[in-house]
């Protein structure tokens, strides 16, 4: 993958930079600022983003806002954000227009190259790679939604669980069922949510959207 990397420590940002490249990425771009980040997004055009939050000048929230303006030029541009912090009207705003491609951890909760890795590919492709500290930050400031109101305890789990990223298979482990048994979640979840079995649109993402937005 061709990735842009947006961090303004060095020791961070050199330490990805060689991860990626012993994974076998391609490093197109570095950047230490917000205005640097959205020239290198928007002149690389990256396979994926990895983009912190506060960066240069005022450390507020260049690195996101930059993540922003990059996907309203660039729909759909895969952006991981890994950040200290959950801003959560920005994160509000990059999962808003529905076209997945979209991660956010923690630095923390990031424990091995392993995992770091497989998040950055799952977004690259489209998908959605959530740190369960985000997702629980963002549903605790939502509003009432009447489809997700609609969910069983059962297919609410399914799906925070799809919000972190994780296959059918994986979910069957974390919950202890089986693939067979995701699967008979899935399809009434998807219908709660009102989501078509679509070729055009991957439902996994239009329902991890719906779950996080929240509107």
């Amino acid at each position: 993958m061709r990735i842009v990397v947006a961090e303004d420590l060095y020791l961070l940002r050199d330490g990805m930079v060689r991860l990626l490249e012993a994974y076998g990425h391609e490093v197109v771009a570095t950047a230490t600022t917000g205005a640097e980040t959205l020239q290198a997004l928007l002149r690389h055009r990256p396979d994926v983003a990895v983009v912190d939050v506060r960066m240069p000048p005022t450390q507020s929230d260049e690195g996101l806002r930059a993540a922003l303006a990059a996907r309203r030029e660039l729909p759909g541009l895969p952006v991981l954000i890994l950040s200290q912090y959950v801003e959560q009207l920005y994160a509000r705003e990059l999962l808003a227009d529905g076209s997945g491609g979209i991660g956010y951890f923690l630095k923390d909760s990031v424990f091995d190259a392993d995992q770091f890795i497989d998040a950055l590919e799952r977004v690259a492709v489209g998908g959605t790679a959530m740190d369960p500290a985000v997702i629980a930050k963002l549903l605790s400031s939502g509003s009432s939604n009447r489809r997700l109101e609609r969910l069983t305890e059962r297919e609410r789990s399914v799906l925070g669980l799809m919000a972190e990223g994780l296959s059918n298979h994986a979910i069957g482990q974390r919950l202890f069922l089986s693939d067979s048994a995701i699967s008979k979640y899935t399809t009434p979840l998807f219908g709660k949510l009102g989501i078509t079995d679509d070729d055009n649109n991957n439902r996994r993402v239009l329902a991890v959207l719906a779950y996080l937005n929240n509107p």
